[in-house]
């Protein structure tokens, strides 16, 4: 069976349309071979007239919620729509679309309909404005399925890296650490691993303290709760490591050494994905291309996205890269066609 997977558009102001168009088009060859199946949820007048700027002769017809069949391409109305959104101006009816197509989306996926959800970027201001309180698509996703608790995976290449605590200050990271969040993260990374197809899951729980706390001397936290709680997997069965210092695991990873690393906070397993995803272009400074996918783990449904935001500032000027859309849609697929 070919997953039916559903790309919900973000934030119409956003770079959404434009990189959702471009990754239709660049697909259509799968889409048509019968290979692929999407539906784009969102703003049907924002993706037309994104195709129509872009100049894309790729079909997106709309289509309803309960219509029996889809084709292989279509898109879906999330909400009514109200006045226009313009590209790079954050309003409250961006906010709006942003949260239905989630919702709609997850409906879909609660119903059976669709196998995967993709997510294109949203705005936080716009989506708060709008009166749903969440700090992004995870809380909301967790919120929308009823989910105890979600991991953060980053994806590039062969580097994968799922985190322990993301959105929280850096001095409240040590408190978060306990052994029961650390098993969780664990249990589901090398549930992840499996979903891509991986017979190895080797992975490696980077260490919170420089030198892993070199004895005790620079903090205890790897001593005292990541090094019990991995001899503990171990005994369980899960082929997993450390802890091993910040500064060299995740060159260990790139040389595939371990097919996963759990980073201890945010900017920590953010920060080595992104350097090796973004192409720069080393005569204007500035980067062309994106390379990467955010997975939410722990969720009932399969949820991917893309590793950028709504990049406002070049909204609407068609120079968007939709590289990281394509990968998305690629991992939500393989991840679908192992369920």
């Amino acid at each position: 069976m070919t997953p039916q997977l559903a790309i919900t558009m973000g934030d119409p102001a956003g770079v959404g349309p434009e990189i959702i168009v471009k990754a239709c088009k660049q697909l259509e060859g799968r889409i048509g071979s019968g290979e692929l199946r999407l539906v784009v949820i969102g703003s049907n007048a924002t993706l037309e007239a994104a195709r129509a700027a872009l100049g894309a002769d790729v079909a997106i017809p709309a289509v309803e919620p309960g219509a029996e069949h889809w084709p292989a391409l279509a898109c879906l109305q999330a909400t009514p729509e109200g006045a226009p959104i313009a590209p790079g101006v954050l309003s409250v009816d961006g906010g709006r679309f942003a949260y239905e197509a989630v919702a709609r989306a997850v409906e879909l996926a609660q119903a059976g309909r669709i196998h995967g959800i993709v997510t294109a970027p949203l705005n936080k201001e716009a989506l708060n404005k709008a009166g749903h309180h969440f700090a992004g698509h995870t809380d909301m996703l967790a919120h929308l399925t009823g989910a105890r608790g979600s991991v953060m995976m980053l994806a590039h290449d062969n580097m994968r890296v799922s985190h322990v605590t993301t959105h929280v200050a850096l001095a409240d990271v040590p408190n978060k650490l306990t052994p029961e969040r650390l098993r969780y993260v664990i249990e589901l990374t090398d549930e992840a691993l499996r979903g891509l197809g991986l017979s190895r899951r080797r992975i490696a729980i980077a260490a919170l303290n420089p030198h892993a706390g070199e004895g005790g001397l620079f903090g205890r936290e790897d001593i005292d709760v990541s090094a019990p709680t991995i001899a503990r997997c171990v005994i369980d069965g899960f082929d997993v490591v450390g802890p091993v210092p910040g500064d060299t695991v995740f060159v260990k990873l790139r040389a595939g050494q371990y097919d996963a690393v759990v980073a201890m906070y945010h900017d920590q397993g953010h920060i080595p994905v992104k350097l090796l995803g973004f192409n720069v272009d080393p005569v204007t400074g500035t980067w062309n291309a994106l390379s990467g996918v955010n997975i939410t783990l722990g969720l009932p449904i399969i949820r991917t996205s893309v590793d950028h935001g709504t990049a406002f500032d070049i909204a609407g000027q068609g120079i968007a890269n939709e590289r990281s859309m394509i990968e998305a849609i690629e991992y939500a697929e393989r991840l679908a066609g192992n369920v």
